[in-house]
Parts: C-alpha cells; structure tokens; sequence
C-alpha cells in the first residue's frame, strides 16, 4: 500500500533532503524515525529535493508498505516520537499505487523571507535574509509580473542540473511586505508547476535587482532568450527559502 506523509522542518542543520553519505539530512533523519517507530525499513520519495538550509512548511513525500498496524491519520503521532523537534509530520493519509509526490505533483509555492534593516535581528535570522535597503512595494509588484507566464529558466539553474527541460511555468510572484518589532519584512511567493536547482534563489536575486533600477527589462528578457546565467544576479541565501505547499488535483486532496 502507499502512503502520504505531509512534513514540515526547519532546514538549518540539514545538508538538503536527500540522504548523503557524510552529511545529516532530513530524508535519513525521517526514515530512521520511520524505522524506528514502525519497524522495517522504508524509502521514501519527496515532492522535490530541497537544498542545504531550505525550509518546508508543506513538503510531502510517499513510501510503500504491507502489513502496516498504524492507521493513516495515525502516523504522525507515531513517527514524531521518533523525530528531532525539528522535523514533524503534519499528515497521513493512503494514495492509489501509480500516485508519486514528484510526477504526481501539479503545483508547487515556495516563499522567500526577506527583512529591511541595518543591523542582523536574531529573532528574524534564522528564516530570513537581510537587505540594508529595499525597492517599494509597487515596484517589486511591477518587477514580479515579468516572471510569470512559461519562460525557459535556463539561466536561473545552477549549472551541472540534469534535467529535460528547463521551460517552466508561473502562475504567480506575490510580493506582501508587513511592518514588525524589527522593521519592514517582505515576503515573495512563487508558485509554478515546477522548479529548477536554485532558480527561485535567483529569480528572487533577479527580482530585487529589477525593482530597484539596477538592471532593465531588456537584459531579463535577454537571460530568458540566452539562457546565460551570467546575465542574471547573485543566488540569495538558503535560509530565506521555504516550500509552502504542494497540490495535486485530482490525484489525492490538497495536502
């Protein structure tokens, strides 16, 4: 049978997703709580792999299992008493066996959290980046819309990515800012039905650089039309970074 876990983590310590042979990462931490908590081992396979220090607040993944005593809805519970305090499952549930989190997956939104001050927040740091000065709102806004639509996001990939494609498409970039103890924070949504290596890192990069004047429509255009990644912007930070939600139509309900 297969089944669906919904997860969120705190991607500080964590090497990515993906197991590795000599670094901790949150799919080894998972399946070793998994092992734990139910016996067995497991495999389980993500919506995506997120990078070293990226967060999630929504990511799923799946694994298959026979002889399971643990009810669906159950498993959270059970699976958490195994897991560090910054890995938790949210939810279970069972899916038909040709589901799979990552083919299966219709759309994904990442956030990026930024804050506006001159000196580092402790309070603020560990999910969100600094910026000494920001754009205003209507231009960030203006700046987002020239990202949405399908684009080839060649040049936003980190290179040495082995992928079919690099043509995506945007639904949406939404850009809200709010006003806290620390001072302004801004908050970029992206949702689209799939991402590249680093390509929300650096469309964000991408963004600040257009809203503020220092680099045009043109040359945007030029990086979708060339594919060169030199044209674009620096890869902002990876702690800024976290995969909000993941749907999937019909496939099973909205996790």
């Amino acid at each position: 049978m297969r089944y669906v876990l919904k997860l969120s983590y705190d991607g500080t310590r964590y090497a990515g997703w993906q197991r590795q042979k000599n670094a901790l990462s949150v799919q080894e931490a998972l399946e070793d709580g998994m092992a734990r908590a139910l016996g067995g081992k497991y495999s389980v396979t993500a919506s995506g792999r997120t990078d070293a220090g990226v967060h999630a607040a929504g990511q799923t993944c799946h694994f298959d299992a026979e002889g399971l005593t643990v009810p669906p809805e159950k498993l959270p519970d059970c699976i958490n008493r195994f897991l560090p305090a910054d890995i938790r499952v949210l939810d279970g549930r069972t899916a038909g066996q040709t589901f799979d989190c990552n083919r299966s997956a219709k759309r994904k939104t990442y956030r990026y959290s930024l804050y506006v001050s001159e000196r580092e927040m402790p309070l603020k740091e560990r999910y969100a980046v600094r910026i000494g000065a920001a754009p205003p709102l209507g231009a960030l806004e203006k700046a987002a819309k020239l990202f949405e639509g399908e684009h080839d996001f060649k040049a936003f990939c980190a290179s040495g990515s082995a992928v079919k494609t690099t043509v995506r498409r945007i639904y949406f970039v939404r850009v809200e800012e709010s006003e806290t103890f620390g001072g302004r924070d801004i908050s970029v949504s992206v949702c689209g039905n799939g991402f590249l290596y680093n390509m929300v890192r650096t469309l964000v990069g991408e963004l600040l650089e257009l809203a503020s004047g220092k680099r045009s429509e043109e040359s945007l255009a030029l990086a979708f039309a060339s594919g060169k990644r030199e044209l674009l912007g620096k890869t902002m930070p990876a702690k800024g970074l976290t995969l909000m939600s993941v749907e999937y139509g019909e496939d099973i309900n909205r996790l």
